[in-house]
């Protein structure tokens, strides 16, 4: 008899890092094995993304609430998968999609569904006595990814004039996992020093950056340039930077018009972004660029992969929620080069690694990512290292539902120890 069946799943509403409400699943295998996983939530959404459900109850957390969604846990799902094998994650999983039976998992909720996917992943792991990033990649999972450090914010993330959401620290260029998340934690440090001194603003935004008021979203870039060096790295070699627009969030139409609007820059077309961000990448050491336009703007991301995807890594997030429909549609239009995978915009682990199989089958990378209300779950981690993506962005140096994942993958590394693999590309 498998001693790996399930025999107990149930959930309860805990809250995230934002004190919203979320969901986390418990669940028990025949052996006695005992795993939890708990979902993140965006704030910054895509309109195509699975369906986090909400209760809207208006007088009870503000509508965000989830006793649905933890309701669909205990009463229907629980029932359809006991008795399966938790090592049969495919299996599973697609029990789950069929027992929602909608495109986007608004009948059960991405939320409720995603939090039994991972703790069965979890919980196969555990009593399997494999690591989960090995379970879930295979006994060759062992390249730890390049921390794209958040650190600093706008848009969406920020109450500041910064209209880029994130501004990231990418040390490509250190020998090992632990030494880069030294440098940019030193230049998080350094940069904070630096605002300080200059009377800015050191508090952060929902991911740990900082959120200062600046002149232009270029002094932005500039002030983390100064903060590299003060911190005593070289920009572009040892450490390099990320950026993610979130374009969509100042766009009125999503397609064509833009505006610019908490740095004053004023409104403009794609052939206006696309142009500022030629200029960015040839001034600044810019080596990613996350929806740099607007989530239904396909010739405009058809057009900035054109020309500046062969000198930077081109990411589709709001474009692609970690959706093979949508990252299938991208690779025929050659619309960027990476796809952004976020496990709660699409609702399974399995769909996740499937889209990002489908990524390297079309030599594209994948960018793992966190969510902006995140929990103290470090899944991510693990799933980074099993992925073999070489990158992930998880928030800055501060916060702890930001800092658990990296703890978890200095676990990884000197686990692995001297068959660990660190490189950018």
């Amino acid at each position: 008899m498998k001693r790996t069946r399930l025999t107990a799943v149930r959930a309860m509403e805990i809250l995230d890092s934002r004190g919203n409400p979320t969901v986390r699943v418990y669940v028990e295998l025949e052996d006695g094995t005992e795993a939890t996983a708990s979902v993140p939530s965006g704030a910054s959404t895509g309109e195509n993304e699975a369906v986090e459900l909400r209760d809207h109850e208006e007088n009870r957390y503000g509508g965000k609430g989830v006793l649905q969604a933890v309701a669909n846990v205990n009463e229907k799902i629980s029932p359809a998968v006991l008795g399966m094998d938790a090592r049969q994650q495919s299996v599973i999983d697609q029990r789950l999609i069929e027992l929602d039976g909608t495109e986007n998992k608004s009948k059960l909720g991405a939320n409720a569904i995603l939090g039994v996917s991972m703790a069965v992943a979890r919980a196969a792991s555990m009593s399997t006595g494999v690591p989960l990033y090995q379970y879930l990649g295979g006994v060759g999972a062992r390249r730890i990814p390049v921390p794209c450090m958040n650190i600093l914010n706008g848009g969406a993330h920020a109450d500041n004039s910064v209209d880029i959401q994130e501004f990231m620290a990418v040390p490509l260029g250190a020998p090992t996992f632990r030494e880069g998340l030294r440098y940019v934690a030193e230049t998080f440090h350094t940069l904070k020093g630096i605002l300080k001194k200059r009377g800015l603003s050191t508090s952060v935004g929902d991911e740990g950056g900082f959120a200062p008021n600046m002149g232009s979203n270029e002094e932005a870039i500039e002030i983390i340039i100064e903060g590299i060096e003060k911190a005593g790295y070289r920009p572009g070699q040892d450490i390099a930077i990320a950026l993610d627009s979130a374009a969509s969030s100042f766009s009125s139409d999503l397609v064509n018009h833009y505006d610019l609007k908490w740095s004053g820059r004023g409104e403009m077309d794609s052939e206006g972004l696309i142009k500022m961000a030629e200029k960015w990448v040839a001034d600044y050491p810019i080596v990613l660029w996350e929806d740099p336009l607007a989530e239904r703007d396909w010739d405009g991301f058809q057009e900035f992969t054109r020309r500046l995807g062969d000198a930077i890594e081109v990411v589709g997030d709001d474009l692609f929620v970690t959706n093979t429909r949508y990252i299938k549609q991208g690779i025929e239009k050659k619309s960027a080069n990476a796809a952004l995978i976020k496990l709660n915009q699409i609702g399974t682990v399995s769909e996740s690694i499937e889209a990002v199989r489908m990524c390297r089958d079309a030599g594209w990378r994948s960018f793992i990512s966190h969510r902006s209300g995140e929990t103290s779950d470090s899944f991510l981690a693990d799933f980074a290292v099993a992925m073999d993506s070489g990158q992930l962005k998880t928030g800055s140096a501060c916060r702890s539902e930001r800092i658990v994942k990296y703890n978890r993958l200095l676990e990884i590394e000197q686990e692995l120890g001297d068959t660990a693999l660190y490189y950018w590309k």
